[in-house]
């Protein structure tokens, strides 16, 4: 007896790709992730508190969070950095607010104000 009912191979087949192969809580080979890395992160039990109370607060994890805030000193640190290269390129000090004078620029006699 057919009930007219057809298994769709191409979504068991996604399906399938997308269900865990091990447990959850494992990282196994790695490969579900693509190329990510794992960093181990220790702080002293009140840096820690904080990060689980203003997790909490934010209502997210306290993982989250912390990823979240590398990631954004990192694109800042980046940025930083791009801006620092350019200023050195243009020739400009970092530790000064340098000015460039044209070389002919003092080879005129002054003038006296009266």
């Amino acid at each position: 007896m057919d009930d007219g009912v057809v298994e769709d191979t191409e979504l068991t087949s996604y399906l399938a790709a997308l269900a865990p192969e091990n447990d959850l809580e494992s990282t196994g080979s790695g490969k579900r992730f693509g190329e990510a890395q794992v960093y181990q992160l220790r702080m002293s039990l009140v840096a820690s508190q904080q990060l689980k109370d203003i997790a909490a607060e934010r209502q997210i994890s306290p993982q989250a969070l912390a990823q979240e805030w590398i990631l954004e000193r990192l694109n800042w640190e980046g940025q930083a950095s791009s801006t620092q290269d350019q200023r050195q390129q243009a020739g400009v000090s970092d530790l000064t607010d340098e000015f460039h004078f044209p070389a002919d620029a003092f080879d005129a006699p002054a003038v006296a104000r009266r």
